[in-house]
């Protein structure tokens, strides 16, 4: 089972980490049940995390977006934001 959760609120486009007390900007997490583990992608900033649980999962990608987004350098988060990401459903025919 796949979830897709949105970890915050707010907006994408041109952050920088001053702004990060105006608002929150609106991230993706992408968590999928691996064998043991669930899984958990940020794909907007390609920043992976774990847990054994969803919540777990969710809470631990919060806590890595927001330590990539406080260690990061503005060019570093300016690339990775830059890369057009859609995260659509598909129906597909079976």
């Amino acid at each position: 089972m796949n979830f897709i959760v949105t970890i915050a609120q707010g907006s994408l486009f041109d952050y920088s980490p001053d702004m990060s007390s105006k608002f929150k900007p609106q991230f993706t997490a992408i968590i999928q049940r691996s064998e043991k583990w669930f899984v958990a992608l940020c794909p907007e900033l390609d920043v992976v995390s774990q847990g054994k649980t969803v919540e777990e999962a969710r809470r631990n990608i919060t806590e890595a977006v927001e330590l990539f987004l406080e260690t990061a350098s503005p060019s570093e988060i300016k690339r990775r934001l830059s890369k057009e990401t859609y995260i659509a459903p598909l129906a597909v025919t079976m």
